[in-house]
């Protein structure tokens, strides 16, 4: 199973998520050298469309910020990044953001990297941006600002930007501006891994089709997506967003060592092409042994064991192994190419229309916030159909749906379960 990492349901709920606690940010924007205002500098809460500009005196202002913890970014031409984690309650926050000039003094040589080179390129494009509906309806404004890099030794593809990588994203009417980023492809694992800063700003519609358009495809992505299931497992409302959660217990495959053994000594053995019907029965046979297996449970795991409220109401998803995550009521995008993994046995067919996730954490646990964002994203893997959908469905954390069609409730299954092999590395 390949992984990558990373960086609402009802009305009753979109009212709790837009109208949660907030309170209000000011600040300034100071070079870290002279401690001089910045004037014009640009301030963001990554991964929202929370944005400001800096005033002539390098003031900014967020009059409106929902509860939660966030990175605040300054971003500056001709500084580093300034970055700072904060965690917002009802008391306004006066902040200061250092920004550290990069030292390039005028008239001093700037030595550029050599241009990427084009299949490096267009793999790092596809594998970033996706390969669904909306991925394609992606584009990368400023191609040049990134640099790709693969290890010839490792195979491993890498990408960074010295300040932001843009795409513009024709299918939901954002314009993402991702600072710092980090993008690495491990081959050999099948995982991708990518994180930064980013901020969402929302595209001018030409009419009002295209408004209701791109309304409508931000419904669509985020419906059954990870963020629509953080936000149900934080309000306790899984099944009512229509997500059934599954246990798999991964054990090794006694069998592997053996068949790989009888394999390769048939394969040593024997000349290409000259083996018997039998023997090459054998060794398909033999290929088909996976490393692992993994035993999923069909019962849906309670609450209680996703899911740990602390007395203060900070909340944390947990749970040990691998978890699959099931959402009904829409079809995988056409493009989704993979095969959907099986639910197990029930009584009663489950809906034919559902996007099957997989998921692991890093510690066993990750804090969830209200919003839907994870604390630290790097504590949580994902696979199946969240590992398919990429930046072509990437939405602001301050996104609130509207609209959303109450979910029919799932078949409840029984308690059976069902063993599928996996391959995993």
């Amino acid at each position: 199973m390949s992984y990558f990492r990373l960086l609402l349901v009802c009305c009753g709920v979109f009212l709790s998520v837009a109208a949660q606690a907030q309170s209000k940010i000011t600040g300034i924007a100071l070079d870290s050298v002279t401690h001089e205002p910045l004037a014009f500098a640009s301030v963001f809460l990554a991964s929202t469309t929370l944005g400001a500009t800096t005033t002539e005196k390098g003031e900014f202002e967020f009059p409106r910020v929902p509860k939660g913890t966030y990175d605040i970014v300054g971003s500056y031409v001709g500084y580093r990044l300034g970055k700072q984690t904060i965690t917002v309650e009802t008391t306004p926050l006066k902040l200061t953001i250092n920004l550290a000039p990069t030292g390039n003094q005028l008239g001093e040589v700037v030595v550029r990297p050599a241009p990427n080179k084009p299949e490096e390129y267009r793999q790092f494009a596809q594998l970033f941006l996706g390969g669904s509906t909306f991925s394609e309806q992606c584009h990368i404004s400023n191609p040049d600002d990134v640099r790709v890099i693969l290890d010839d030794s490792t195979q491993e593809l890498t990408a960074r930007t010295k300040e932001f990588l843009q795409i513009d994203n024709d299918a939901l009417g954002y314009r993402l501006k991702y600072y710092g980023l980090y993008f690495a492809y491990d081959k050999e694992a099948g995982s991708i891994t990518y994180y930064g800063q980013p901020v969402f700003e929302e595209m001018k519609p030409r009419d009002e089709a295209q408004r209701r358009l791109w309304a409508a495809n931000r419904l669509t992505a985020y419906t059954g997506s990870f963020m629509h299931f953080l936000r149900c497992l934080y309000t306790n409302r899984l099944e009512a967003g229509n997500f059934l959660t599954q246990q798999i217990k991964v054990t090794p495959n006694p069998r592997y060592e053996s068949a790989q053994k009888k394999r390769e000594a048939l394969l040593a053995a024997g000349a290409a092409g000259a083996y018997s019907p039998a023997e090459k029965d054998s060794l398909r046979r033999w290929s088909r042994e996976l490393p692992e297996l993994a035993t999923l449970y069909s019962e849906a795991r309670p609450i209680d064991s996703l899911r740990r409220v602390k007395p203060n109401g900070r909340t944390y998803m947990r749970f040990g192994g691998e978890l699959q995550v099931a959402h009904f009521g829409e079809a995988p995008d056409p493009r989704f190419k993979q095969q959907m993994n099986t639910l197990g046995y029930s009584r009663t067919p489950f809906p034919a229309q559902r996007q099957v996730s997989r998921l692991q954490l890093a510690d066993g646990e990750a804090e969830i916030q209200a919003d839907g964002s994870l604390r630290n994203p790097l504590e949580v893997a994902l696979g199946g159909y969240w590992g398919f959908e990429k930046i072509g469905e990437f939405l602001p954390y301050d996104y609130v749906p509207t609209g959303m069609p109450t979910p029919a409730r799932p078949a409840a299954p029984a308690a059976r379960p069902a063993v599928r092999p996996v391959r995993r590395r």
